[in-house]
């Protein structure tokens, strides 16, 4: 077992703003990401520190398009006589798996640009923690798996499930939906198996959220773990 990479220390960084215009407070901004350490691996400690860093200094710049939007909705507001709402920009990491040499997180951005309700969209990022590579499912299944099949029959399967104890929580057509929006880009690791989700709006209504469907690992004959 590779001791020095078995798993991260992290530090959560916090940066919060309030952009203002004539006095008005026309966007909160809050930003919660983590800073990792890794004992006696500073080269994979510098690539997944760098690449959190890229996707922040990148939502930070959008950030900047959010605000001039504000800044018109503030005078479309007054131009038009009804109330200015600020805008709200949320972006947190949150961490699902860090042992067995593997790091793995997914990232909530939260917008309100003045409408009915906000809006969140997910992202995930899962490394090895030994070379600092970020991780994806040809990584994890073997190349003669159908892992888009494997892994759709299994998420209909709990999804039959759920919507029997709670009628309503998707779409009428989430079968067709959970095949058609899938993307392998959208899994985390945790303790109890592979965790993929989908989007708000893809497979079932606002009030259900983001959905989540985690795999067991002995489903997909893979665990997280070091190698020797």
């Amino acid at each position: 077992m590779k001791k020095n990479c078995y798993n991260s220390n992290i530090y959560i960084q916090q940066y919060e703003r309030t952009y203002k215009y004539n006095d008005i407070d026309v966007l909160v901004l809050s930003i919660k990401y983590p800073i990792i350490t890794i004992k006696n691996n500073k080269m994979s400690e510098w690539l997944i520190n760098n690449q959190i860093a890229m996707i922040v200094n990148d939502y930070m710049r959008y950030v900047y398009y959010l605000y001039y939007q504000a800044i018109r909705f503030y005078y479309e507001s007054q131009e038009n006589n009804f109330p200015f709402n600020s805008f709200s920009a949320y972006m947190e990491y949150t961490i699902t798996y860090n042992e067995n040499c593997f790091l793995s997180s997914y990232v909530d951005k939260y917008e309100f640009t003045g409408g009915a309700h906000g809006s969140t969209d997910r992202s995930s990022y899962t490394w090895d923690l030994c070379s600092g590579k970020q991780i994806f499912f040809n990584d994890i299944f073997k190349l003669e798996t159908d892992y888009r099949l494997l892994l759709t029959d299994e998420l209909i399967r709990q999804a039959n499930y759920n919507i029997q104890q709670n009628p309503g929580i998707y779409f009428e057509d989430y079968k067709g939906l959970i095949i058609r929006n899938f993307n392998p880009h959208s899994f985390y690791l945790t303790r109890q198996g592979l965790t993929i989700y989908y989007q708000q709006y893809e497979i079932a209504p606002y009030s259900t959220g983001i959905v989540e469907f985690t795999v067991p690992y002995n489903t997909i004959g893979w665990y997280p773990r070091c190698y020797k």
